[in-house]
């Protein structure tokens, strides 16, 4: 446990560090499992998971001796080389998902920004559209990072406003809606070389679309020789209960795009898989990384995916998630403080019965605190709750009870 309190650690992020997010007043000094511990040594329940990034839970002992071992024989060589870990992980990954190929990268902006660029490069050699004249769609709320191409068709203010000029070639849609979707295709398909989508908009609030659009959505594109990409960075390596949230509707991406879990929380992974057919327009130096598919990297993934297969994290987090979702409705039909549970898997969302702009939801998430469980709000009204899928159903069923204590005796 440190020696200095969390206000010192909390002054110092303010007087050193840019002021470019605004946490909940915790300072966390380890984790193992589904708990973290903050610096005076009071016990949490994680139920963010960052974000997503640590289904295989904190610490996860296999994850570690991949990290440790490898970094002790070879952590970085470039790209100009080949290394002993790259192909086995290529090998692993692309057999886990279906695909020919993937193209290793380090963040989860990184792989969209690489997906953005396979598939503008695809529409001129493959397609046939016209240089510099591909568009791709995208949908209203999304969430795809904060790079100055991806804010570009961002239509959250904060992420937005005052970073111009930006990145022309996308048009934006309404999430859900098919009928748009099928619209934009019919009118301009000649020059569109993708729909970039996510499977279920996280940041936006856990949004999950109809049944069947992310089906109907790849058929369209199909139809329309449009490559179908999903951004499943936040969705994907079993947090909905399939091992990629399109499997829930049988769909298979034209590029899929993973990150985050991909590694455990243990170090920054992403990727971006295609068959040949699309992959192969990428040759020596038209692009990479210096990071991307680094030994370390690789060995850290590949232990992150056997933990999935092994652990059977998929299955779980399908089971789990049905039965934290009917143990919320429970709570909602004893209060009107909030009126709907949403997701799929152990990828949550309660909504608040107030104002986007009221600060109801902060409080809850800092009353949860108090309580023991970490949580943190998204735009402004609704609660995002992921927790490591190694949760167990004991485990989830103490989060319920402190859920539901907060709720059911949150005053204003």
């Amino acid at each position: 446990m440190s020696t200095k309190n969390a206000q010192y650690y909390i002054d110092l992020e303010d007087k050193h560090g840019a002021h470019n997010y605004h946490p909940l007043p915790v300072v966390l000094e380890k984790g193992e499992g589904v708990y973290v511990w903050d610096v005076e040594g009071k016990q949490y329940f994680d139920f963010l998971s960052a974000y997503s990034a640590v289904n295989q839970g904190h610490s996860h002992p296999k994850i570690v001796k991949a990290l440790t071992e490898q970094a002790q024989k070879l952590s970085l060589t470039s790209r100009a080389f080949y290394n002993s870990n790259l192909g086995e992980y290529e090998k692993k990954i692309t057999s886990l998902f279906g695909f020919d190929k993937v193209l290793p990268m380090n963040s989860g902006a990184e792989a969209v920004e690489t997906a953005i660029k396979l598939a503008r490069k695809w529409s001129y050699e493959v397609k046939g559209i016209k240089d510099g004249y591909a568009k791709i769609i995208v949908c209203e709320n999304n969430f795809h990072g904060r790079t100055t191409t991806i804010v570009s068709f961002s239509n959250d203010k904060d992420a937005h406003n005052n970073y111009g000029p930006f990145t022309p070639g996308f048009l934006r849609i309404p999430y859900n809606d098919i009928e748009a979707l099928a619209k934009v295709l019919e009118d301009e398909a000649q020059h569109i070389a993708a729909f970039l989508v996510e499977p279920i908009q996280g940041e936006a609030g856990v949004y999950v679309p109809d049944e069947g659009y992310l089906k109907n959505a790849s058929e369209l594109c199909k139809k329309h020789n449009v490559l179908f990409i999903a951004d499943e960075v936040q969705t994907g390596i079993a947090r909905t209960g399939k091992l990629i949230a399109c499997h829930h509707e049988n769909v298979q991406p034209d590029i899929l795009i993973l990150g985050k879990a991909l590694s455990g929380g243990m170090y920054p992974v992403s990727a971006v898989l295609a068959n040949d057919n699309i992959m192969q327009v990428i040759h020596p130096g038209q692009h990479g990384s210096t990071f991307g598919g680094n030994p370390l990297a690789c060995a850290v993934a590949v232990a992150a995916l056997d933990v999935v297969e092994e652990e059977k994290l998929s299955e779980r987090a399908e089971e789990l998630g049905k039965f934290f979702r009917a143990e919320i409705q429970k709570i909602i039909s004893k209060t009107d403080l909030i009126y709907h549970v949403r997701g799929k898997g152990l990828l949550n969302a309660i909504l608040v019965n107030d104002t986007p702009e009221s600060p109801t939801a902060w409080n809850l998430c800092m009353q949860f605190a108090e309580n023991g469980l970490l949580a943190k709000p998204t735009h402004g009204n609704i609660i995002r709750l992921a927790p490591p899928l190694v949760i167990t159903k004991e485990q989830l069923l103490e989060c319920v009870a402190i859920i539901e204590k907060v709720i059911l005796n949150y005053k204003k």
